[in-house]
């Protein structure tokens, strides 16, 4: 059964397309995100020394400790959009030339969502 507080993940037509499934619409104030797949710089798994750090100021968004970080955070001039629960399952989304220059989304299975947006982006 998949999970429903995750983002669903697409590469197709030259773009990268991130729909927000369920109730985290409404967290994260947004329901779908869509770049250009040559804005796409890099996708690898979350890494608590790279990415655990202090996210930001939150605006719009929601967090609850342990339970999700959702919407939209503002840090030292960037943009990052997340949408997670589990940060296990995350994957980090790098852009250029985008007001997001990060997408921190969980997903169901990581491991083949970055092999797919690997593929498609090459």
């Amino acid at each position: 059964m998949q999970n429903s507080f995750v983002t669903r993940i697409e590469a197709s037509n030259g773009k990268l397309k991130v729909e927000v499934l369920g109730w985290d619409k409404l967290w994260a104030f947004k329901s779908r995100l869509e770049f250009p797949l040559e804005h796409l710089v890099r996708v690898r798994p979350w890494d608590k020394e790279i990415d655990g750090q202090w996210r930001g100021w939150r605006a719009p968004g929601t967090s609850f400790p342990g339970v999700i970080v959702a919407g939209t955070y503002h840090s030292k001039g960037e943009h990052v959009f997340y949408d997670v629960h589990n940060f296990d399952n995350a994957l980090v989304i790098e852009l250029r030339d985008e007001w997001y220059t990060r997408l921190i989304v969980e997903v169901t299975e990581p491991r083949a969502v970055l092999g797919l947006v690997q593929t498609m982006s090459a």
